[in-house]
């Protein structure tokens, strides 16, 4: 069993960064950091950026850790995930919770001190709801885990710009919605290409409750409001023609894998459409950061 491994040797700093999922943390602060530009005409003040970006960072990476410990179990009966740190028996689930628990706290810390207790508290707020509320129940509850719980997910823009400003506004609402309407596509596509491995794990994501053709058919029309929202940050004056020509071809991009995938999919269009979406994001906020400093 895999929870039975003995540690053999002791582990490296890259078991650690491998618990906080840098690439999605990555992802995030990307997001974060534009929803901080956006909340300024001008560029951030360094003594608000660096810290709001590491405290915001410390606290994804803790409930990355917190995601890795709770599911350990299904990690080890899924192909994609069964070499992660604690299945391989690399880090106990002790060692796990006590550094996502130190850098959790350190990152709250931060922000409390150097940024703003909103922008510390709406973190920890995302934290929980990700962490225990999404990977402890919804996770195995209910089909809708990723809607529900892309949420938590979707809050760094906002939590950007309250870093900045010390106060929710539309706009990085907006951006929040984005990231929570492109979450059901992205990780669906991913569910799709591998829902073997989730029923094997017991997992109720949507193609194994529902269905893998129910699911492409929500994946469509996730993605045709997807191309609906995006366009919004344009019409409501937030960002200019840059953004606008920029996201359409993203939304073309998007649409196309989708209909494929509905109607003309082969064994890799789940997967590639899956890809597509991480790129998806990360150009779409890069558009934002770029028209919004002087490309309007």
């Amino acid at each position: 069993m895999a929870n039975a491994i003995t540690l053999t040797r002791r582990a490296t700093w890259r078991e650690y960064l491998e618990l906080t999922k840098p690439r999605v943390v990555a992802l995030l602060l990307l997001t974060a950091l534009v929803g901080m530009c956006l909340a300024t005409p001008t560029w951030v003040d360094i003594n608000i950026l660096l810290p709001a970006m590491v405290g915001i960072g410390l606290m994804s990476g803790s409930a990355a850790a917190v995601n890795h410990l709770v599911d350990r179990h299904i990690d080890a009966r899924m192909a994609r995930t069964l070499r992660r740190p604690l299945p391989t028996g690399a880090l106990s689930p002790r060692r796990v919770l006590a550094f996502a628990a130190l850098i959790g706290a350190l990152g709250y810390i931060i922000l409390e001190l150097f940024v703003n207790r909103i922008t510390a508290l709406l973190t920890l707020a995302s934290l929980v709801g990700y962490a225990f509320i999404y990977t402890m129940y919804l996770k195995r509850a209910t089909p809708q885990n990723i809607v529900i719980g892309g949420l938590a997910g979707a809050a760094p823009p906002l939590l950007g710009w309250t870093a900045v400003t010390g106060e929710i506004h539309a706009f990085p609402l907006l951006l929040v919605m984005i990231v929570f309407t492109w979450t059901p596509p992205h990780f669906w596509a991913l569910a799709v290409h591998r829902a073997k491995d989730y029923e094997r794990a017991e997992i109720p994501m949507l193609p194994v409750t529902h269905g893998v053709e129910f699911t492409k058919t929500c994946i469509l029309l996730y993605t045709v409001l997807l191309t609906a929202v995006c366009v919004l940050p344009y019409l409501v004056g937030m960002s200019g023609l840059l953004y606008l020509v920029g996201v359409t071809a993203l939304n073309i991009g998007f649409l196309g894998y989708a209909w494929k995938l509905k109607y003309k999919a082969d064994k890799f269009t789940a997967f590639n459409m899956f890809k597509y979406s991480i790129w998806y994001l990360m150009i779409l906020f890069v558009l934002l950061l770029v028209d919004h400093y002087g490309f309007t």
